[in-house]
Parts: C-alpha cells; sequence; structure tokens
C-alpha cells in the first residue's frame, strides 16, 4: 500500500492556549516562577540526602531519585512551553516532538513505577521495621531503582515507535501545549483504535496497577498502625508516610483525569489545565511537600544553609 499521502510534517504547532492571549502571560509569569521552585528546591532535595549522612537511608535514596526524575521532567517540557508562550511562535519540530515525547512518558511512567517503590519502602518500615534493614539493603535499592528506570523507558520507547508511526496526513496543529500522546493521536488520519488499545493497556499497567499495589501498601501500613497502642508512635508512623501519600494523590489523580478519564467528561482546555498541573505544579510541590512535613529534612537544610554563610 502507498504511503505518500501519510508523510510526516516538518514541524507541528502546539496550539496551547493561543485562542486565551490574555492567559497566556499570565501562564508565562505564573509557570516560570514554579519552574525555579521546582529547580532549587529539588536540587536542594539532592544535595541535601547526599551531603548529609543522617539522610543516606532508602527513604532519602528514592526521594533523590524521584527530585532527579521531576527536574528532568519540567525540563523536558516547560523551557520549551515558555518558548511559545512568550510570542506568536508556536511551533517545535517533528525531531523536537519526538524527543518530548519519548523523555516525557519515559519520565511520567518512572515516576509511576517509583511511586510504588516508596510505598514499598515505607511497608517494610512500617511492617517490618526488624527485617528492614536486611531486605532494604543498599544493593537491593539500587536495583529497585533500575527497574523503575528501565521499565519506563522500554514503556516509552514503544509508545513513542507507536504514536510516529500513525499517518498524519500532513496535519500538525496539536491541541495541547506539548507533544502528548492523546493529543497526537488526535490528529491522526487513520485508524487509531489499535493504539488506543495499547494506551489503554499501558494506562493499567503503569497507572492503575502500581496505584493498586500503592493502596494494598497503605492498607497494611494502616492496620499495622493502628495496633501501636501510643498514640505519639502512630502520629510518627503516620508522619513518616504522610509526604508519600500526598505525593501519589496529586500525581495519580491528575494523571488518570488525563489518560483515563471517559472522553467526554472534560472540554479539551480542561484536559490541558490537568496536564499542566502534574507536569509543572507536582514536581515543584513535591520538595515542599517532603521538606515541609519532615524535620530531619528541614533541619539538614537549614545546616546546609548555615554551613555555606560561614
Amino acid at each position: 500500500m502507498k504511503r505518500t499521502n501519510f508523510s510526516h510534517p516538518t514541524e507541528f504547532i502546539l496550539l496551547g492556549f493561543s485562542d486565551q492571549p490574555q492567559l497566556e502571560l499570565i501562564l508565562l509569569l505564573v509557570i516560570s516562577i514554579i519552574y525555579m521552585i521546582t529547580l532549587i528546591g529539588n536540587t536542594a532535595i539532592i544535595l541535601v540526602s547526599h551531603l548529609n549522612p543522617k539522610l543516606h537511608t532508602p527513604m532519602y535514596f528514592f526521594l533523590s531519585n524521584l527530585s532527579f526524575l521531576d527536574l528532568c521532567f519540567t525540563t523536558s517540557i516547560v523551557p520549551q512551553m515558555l518558548w511559545n508562550l512568550k510570542g506568536p511562535q508556536k511551533t517545535i519540530t517533528y525531531t523536537g516532538c519526538v524527543i518530548q515525547l519519548y523523555i516525557s512518558l519515559g519520565l511520567g511512567s518512572t515516576e509511576c513505577v517509583l511511586l510504588t517503590i516508596m510505598a514499598y519502602d515505607r511497608f517494610n518500615a512500617i511492617c517490618r521495621p526488624l527485617h528492614y534493614s536486611v531486605i532494604m539493603h543498599p544493593k537491593f535499592l539500587k536495583q529497585l531503582a533500575a527497574v523503575a528506570w528501565i521499565s519506563g523507558f522500554v514503556e516509552s520507547t514503544v509508545q513513542t515507535i507507536l504514536v510516529f508511526q500513525l499517518p498524519l496526513c500532513g496535519h500538525n496543529r496539536v491541541d495541547d501545549f506539548m507533544c502528548e500522546e492523546p493529543a497526537l493521536i488526535k490528529i491522526a488520519c487513520g485508524s487509531t483504535a489499535f493504539l488506543e488499545n495499547e494506551l489503554a493497556v499501558a494506562s493499567v499497567l503503569y497507572v492503575v496497577t502500581p496505584l493498586g499495589l500503592i493502596l494494598v501498601s497503605y492498607g497494611c501500613i494502616v492496620r499495622n498502625v493502628l495496633k501501636i497502642k501510643s498514640a505519639e508512635g502512630r502520629r510518627k508512623a503516620f508522619g513518616t508516610c504522610g509526604s508519600h501519600l500526598i505525593v501519589v494523590v496529586l500525581f495519580f489523580g491528575t494523571t488518570i483525569c488525563v489518560y483515563i478519564q471517559p472522553k467526554s467528561k472534560y472540554t479539551q482546555n480542561h484536559t490541558k489545565f490537568l496536564t499542566l498541573f502534574y507536569t509543572v505544579v507536582t514536581p515543584s510541590l513535591n520538595p515542599l511537600i517532603y521538606t515541609l512535613r519532615n524535620k530531619e529534612v528541614k533541619s539538614a537544610l537549614k545546616r546546609l544553609l548555615i554551613r555555606d554563610h560561614t
């Protein structure tokens, strides 16, 4: 079968919020500030976790991975977004779109797996305290981190190849502010049933299943914590899990809305704001959530700042 009419465009136009120019100026300012907060906050978490020996624990090993992931995730999206928001040009090259989809999808999938591993770590810390150091030994931590990163990018490789094999027939107007799979599927001129079904399977594997495992872990954690007789002990146990649980709700909640929602539930603008939240806002909130709720991180940050000023 001839595919001459299925040639790929040389660039894509990311429509974003171009129909609301007054909103673009506000977003330019707000996203710039959030991006700076993301860079500073996540870099601080990585430095503190690395420099403070007291934080050389499994929890902070995974938190450092999460912070590094969030730095890469937002940087794969935000600079291009800010460039498009500041002027009339809303384009991204075909190659740039492929790279952006591959990296952002890989990092997003990795985060789903990593948050599940962090829940497993909290489960072992609270439900198996006597065996915790034996189970979560350094070699095993590195293996778990490798599983998260490799599985995320294996999934991204498959999805990216399938998406850019779709016939576009010269269509290049993407109704989103980034190259994201649901928006790219919509501009295909051929049948997308196979890819939509494959995306549904991937969503089950990388969103629904991890979330289910996290909920099971926390079910076991709650059951064990309620057995603790002292109120102070229960408060401390819940405190170590609270930050992670908030991050899980924020990330998975918005991801589910974008990837698993019924097609008619939200308008495209609502979907864009949801995507904006989990790609831009959530990575900036992660360091704040962990530092504001964690005395160890706050004290380590203070010591780091005092040492830098002396």
